[in-house]
C-alpha cells in the first residue's frame, strides 16, 4: 500500500509490532484488523470453523468491510495485509504475531477457554489483549497463569475503531509495564489513538459514564412526558453533544444492546451505585426490540424512515404508547443558547435538562478516583468516546462548580467531593500559560502532552499572533516556523483570507525560515465562501468578483514561489479553494482522515486559482501515467468534472492530490509537529521551484472531451449544464486553441481559468446551483 505514516517506533526505527493477530471476525474485530492494516501492518485475522470454506468467517468480514460505508479501510488496498483463517487449521500462525487481540463475543466463559489454547501457541512475552467493553480484567485473568496475567491488558477500541480516536487502556496488578509503554506507543503513533488509562472497574470510563446518561436520559423523558425531538434538542447541542442526541445515538448504536449492557453493568457495579437507581429494564425498550425496531440496522428505532409511494418521511416514536407518527422538527427558544440556559430555566425542558445533565455529570464526578486517577481522563474519555465537546469536568466549569452544587441540591442528587473541594473555583485554570487540572488533593496539576505534541490551542494560549486578521492569523510555532491559519467558519476563504495570507508570506520571508499551513478546526477549509460569491453576483458585482480570482491566484503562486519551504499540514475536509491551497505548498504533512477534492463543478465552477495546472502537473510528474498530454489531461478531467473527493489521505495519493513524498500522521494531535518537522529539514539549501511549462492536447483533446460528455449526456449520466460546465474545463485542460505542438506558460493557463470561471459564473444554472448548494447542502443536477 502506498502510503507514509511519519511515526515508527523501535530501536531499528519500525513499527513495535511487525505482525498482529486478532482473533473474533465479527464487526469490532474485523474493524480493528483493518485499522492496523491502516497503518501498513499485517495481520492475522481468526475466528471460528463455519461451512465447507472453513474461513469462510474472516474471508466474509474482510469482503463485507470493503463493501461497508463509512469504510473501514482508508484505502482498499489495505484488505491485502489481512490474512484471514481460523482457530483450528491456522492457531499455530499465532506464534508469528507480535500482539494477539482478542474481540469475541462478551462472555467471560468463552474468553478464558480461547485464552488457554492461544497460551499454548503464543510466543513467551508476547501481550494479549481483549477488546472488551465492559468485563472487568480480574474477572477474565481469573484462574489463568502468572505468566499469562504478565502479558495481559484490555485494550478497549471504540466503533468504528477507524474514526473514533478513542481507546480505553486498562492494566492489571501484575502486568508488565513494559506491554504498556509499546502499545500505548504504538496506539498513538501508528494507530492514530489518544490513550486513556482506564482503571479495572465496570464498564471502565466511557461507557460507564456514557450508558448511566442515556439510561437517565431515556428513562426520565418517559416519565417526562417529552417527544424524542425535544429530548434530542436539549441533551445535543447546548451541551456540545453531537446532535443526534440520546435517541438517535441510541438509534446508531442499536437499541438492542441496551438491554445487555445494562445487565452487564448490574452484574458487576457495587450495591450503592447510582447507576442501580435507572437500571430497571425499560418496557418500551422490549417492546420495540421484538418488533425488530432496533435502530438504523434493523427497522427503525426511536426514528425510522417510511416510505408513501415514492416519497421518504422521518418518523419517531411516541414514548407514551410506542406508536409511529411523522416526526415535527423541534427547535429551542432563541434564548436558549449554552448549557448554562438550560441548566436554569424554568419550564419543562430545563427541568428536565437539570435532572439528566445534573445526575450525569455529577455521576461522572463522583467516580474520581475510582475509574480515574484524575478529571483529565474521565473528560478525555467522553470527549473522544461519545464527541462530546467538553467532557464533564469542563462542562461543570462551564456552568460554573459553585451553582452546580446547588443545583444538585434543588434537585436532591448528592453533591460529590470533589465539587465541594473545588468550591468557587474552577476544575481548569491557566497558571504561567500552562492549563492546569484540579487534583482531588486540592492541588492543580498540568494538563501533560506526549512527546512530540504540538497543538495550535496552546500556542494561542501563550502570547498574540504575529499577524491576524478577521479572517485568519500567523502564528509562531517556533525555531523560526511560522504557521497560518484560517480563522473564518469552516475555514473558507474571503477576501479578508488572501489579504491576509498574502501579508504572511511577505512576513515569513523576512522574519521566519518556513511556514506551515495548519488549524486545529475540524476542517482544514471548505473552500471559496460561495454564499459572498452569490451576493457579488445578485449585485452584478462582476469586476469585484473577477478581482477576487485574480488576486486568489496571485496569491497561491506567491505561496508556491515564496524563498522559504511552505508545508501544509491538512486535515478534514479540504474543498475546492482549500484544496487549491494545499496544491500549491512545497510538501504536504496530512491527517490520515483527508477528504479533499476540486469539487467546484458541483455548483457550476471550475477551478479558479491554479488547481487545473497543479494537477496537471501532479499526474504527468507520476512515472506510471503514460507519455503524451492526453492521458494525464483526461485524469485530470474525470477527476474535476465528477466534483470526486478522496476518503482519505491515502486515496488523496491515489488521486495524485497528495504526492508519493508526501507524509500521512495517523494521529491528528501529531500533525502540526510533523509537518514544522518536515519544514525544518528542508530549510538547508532550499531552492524555490521553476516555473512549469504545459504541453496541451490542443483541438483534437477538446474535441474528444466534448464527444465523451455528449456521450453522457445521451445516457441521461450529464445534464444539460454539466455539458456546459464540463466543456469550460475541457476548454482549460487543453489549452484553448493551442495546439499540441505549441507550449503554455503558467500564467496563460492560469488566464484560461480565469476567463472560464468568469463565464460560468454569469450564467443562471450556475447560480441557481450555487443557491440550491447554500440552501440544501447538496448539489443542483440542472
Amino acid at each position: 500500500m502506498d502510503q507514509t505514516v511519519n511515526h515508527r517506533t523501535g530501536p531499528d526505527d519500525s513499527p513495535a509490532f511487525s505482525r498482529v493477530c486478532v482473533v473474533g471476525a465479527g464487526v469490532m474485530g474485523a474493524a480493528i484488523a483493518a485499522h492496523i492494516a491502516n497503518a501498513g501492518i499485517p495481520v492475522l485475522l481468526l475466528d471460528r470453523v463455519e461451512g465447507e470454506d472453513r474461513s469462510s468467517l474472516a474471508k466474509g468480514a474482510i469482503a463485507r468491510m470493503l463493501r461497508t460505508e463509512p469504510a473501514p479501510f482508508m484505502d482498499p488496498a489495505a484488505a491485502k495485509l489481512i490474512q484471514p483463517g481460523n482457530i483450528e487449521d491456522n492457531l499455530d500462525a499465532v506464534s508469528e504475531c507480535d500482539w494477539i487481540i482478542e474481540a469475541i463475543i462478551e462472555r467471560p466463559d468463552l474468553k478464558q477457554a480461547l485464552y488457554k489454547r492461544l497460551d499454548t501457541v503464543r510466543r513467551p512475552g508476547t501481550p494479549i489483549s481483549s477488546n472488551t467493553s465492559t468485563i472487568p480484567l480480574v474477572f477474565l485473568t481469573a484462574n489463568m497463569p502468572e505468566t499469562f496475567r504478565r502479558d495481559f491488558l484490555i485494550t478497549h477500541f471504540f466503533n468504528p475503531p477507524r474514526y473514533m480516536r478513542l481507546l480505553e487502556l486498562v492494566r492489571g496488578p501484575e502486568t508488565d509495564h513494559a506491554h504498556v509503554t509499546r502499545l500505548t506507543t504504538f496506539c498513538d503513533r501508528n494507530l492514530g489513538k489518544t490513550i486513556v488509562n482506564a482503571k479495572d472497574t465496570p464498564g471502565f470510563i466511557a461507557n460507564r459514564i456514557g450508558t448511566f446518561w442515556m439510561l437517565v436520559a431515556v428513562k426520565t423523558a418517559i416519565e417526562s412526558g417529552l417527544t424524542v425531538e425535544q429530548v434530542d434538542a436539549v441533551i445535543g447541542r447546548p451541551f456540545g453533544i453531537p446532535k443526534t442526541g440520546v435517541f438517535g445515538l441510541i438509534d446508531l448504536v442499536g437499541v438492542d444492546l441496551m438491554p445487555h449492557i445494562n445487565a452487564s453493568m448490574k452484574a458487576t457495579l457495587p450495591e450503592n451505585d447510582r447507576y442501580r437507581l435507572f437500571s430497571d429494564d425499560i418496557a418500551l425498550i422490549g417492546k420495540m426490540i421484538e418488533a425488530g425496531n432496533t435502530g438504523r440496522k434493523g427497522n427503525g428505532g426511536f426514528y425510522r424512515l417510511n416510505r408513501k409511494g415514492s416519497d421518504k418521511f422521518k418518523e419517531s416514536i411516541d414514548l407514551t404508547t410506542g406508536a409511529y407518527a411523522l416526526s415535527e422538527r423541534f427547535s429551542l427558544p432563541s434564548h436558549v443558547k449554552r448549557a448554562e440556559d438550560l441548566m436554569t430555566s424554568p419550564d419543562k425542558l430545563g427541568v428536565y435538562a437539570r435532572r439528566v445533565m445534573g445526575e450525569t455529570l455529577a455521576y461522572a464526578a463522583s467516580l474520581v478516583p475510582e475509574i480515574s486517577d484524575d478529571i483529565i481522563g474521565i473528560d478525555k474519555a467522553m470527549e473522544l468516546g461519545f464527541n462530546w465537546k467538553k467532557g464533564p469536568f469542563a462542562l461543570i466549569d462551564q456552568i460554573g462548580p459553585s451553582r452546580f452544587a446547588a443545583l444538585l441540591q434543588t434537585q436532591d442528587i448528592p453533591v460529590p467531593q470533589i465539587v465541594e473541594k473545588v468550591g468557587s473555583g474552577k476544575f481548569y485554570e491557566y497558571h504561567e500559560d500552562v492549563l492546569n487540572a484540579f487534583t482531588p488533593e486540592e492541588s492543580y496539576k498540568p494538563v501533560p502532552r506526549a512527546e512530540g505534541i504540538l497543538l495550535l490551542e496552546d500556542i494561542r494560549k501563550r502570547g498574540k499572533p504575529v499577524l491576524s486578521n478577521k479572517s485568519g492569523a500567523l502564528w509562531d510555532i517556533g525555531d523560526g516556523v511560522a504557521c497560518f491559519e484560517i480563522t473564518t467558519k469552516m475555514n473558507t476563504f474571503d477576501e479578508n483570507v488572501l489579504s491576509i495570507l498574502e501579508e504572511a508570506i511577505g512576513h515569513v520571508k523576512n522574519s521566519f525560515r518556513a511556514l506551515v499551513l495548519h488549524t486545529d478546526a475540524d476542517n482544514f477549509s471548505a473552500g471559496a465562501n460561495i454564499g459572498l460569491a452569490l451576493f457579488a453576483a445578485n449585485m452584478a458585482a462582476w469586476g469585484e468578483t473577477q478581482k477576487l480570482v485574480q488576486k486568489g491566484q496571485k496569491v497561491l503562486k506567491a505561496l508556491k514561489y515564496a524563498p522559504f519551504p511552505v508545508v501544509a499540514a491538512p486535515a478534514g475536509l479540504a474543498l475546492g479553494g482549500g484544496c487549491e491551497l494545499i496544491l500549491h505548498a512545497d510538501v504536504v504533512q496530512a491527517h490520515a482522515e483527508l477528504y479533499t477534492g476540486l469539487v467546484e463543478c458541483g455548483v457550476g465552477l471550475i477551478p479558479g486559482w491554479g488547481g487545473c495546472g497543479e494537477m496537471l502537473l501532479r499526474l504527468r510528474a507520476d512515472p506510471r501515467t503514460p507519455h503524451g498530454p492526453i492521458p494525464a489531461t483526461r485524469e485530470v478531467f474525470e477527476m474535476i468534472a465528477m466534483a470526486r473527493v478522496s476518503k482519505s489521505a491515502a486515496e488523496a495519493k491515489r488521486m495524485h492530490i497528495l504526492r508519493k513524498s508526501d507524509g500521512i500522521t495517523m494521529n491528528r494531535d501529531r500533525v502540526l509537529a510533523d509537518a514544522k518537522a518536515r519544514a525544518l529539514a528542508m530549510i538547508e539549501g532550499y531552492i524555490p521551484p521553476e516555473q512549469p511549462e504545459f504541453h496541451v492536447s490542443g483541438a483534437s483533446g477538446r474535441t474528444a472531451f466534448i464527444m465523451a460528455i455528449d456521450g453522457m449526456a445521451k445516457q441521461g449520466l450529464a445534464t444539460p449544464h454539466d455539458r456546459v460546465v464540463s466543456g469550460e474545463l475541457a476548454t482549460v485542460l487543453t489549452g484553448n486553441g493551442h495546439d499540441v505542438t505549441e507550449i503554455v506558460s503558467e500564467k496563460q493557463m492560469m488566464d484560461l481559468e480565469s476567463a472560464s470561471f468568469m463565464r460560468l459564473i454569469r450564467t443562471s444554472p450556475t447560480l441557481d446551483r450555487i443557491e440550491h448548494m447554500l440552501e440544501t447542502g447538496k448539489p443542483l443536477r440542472n
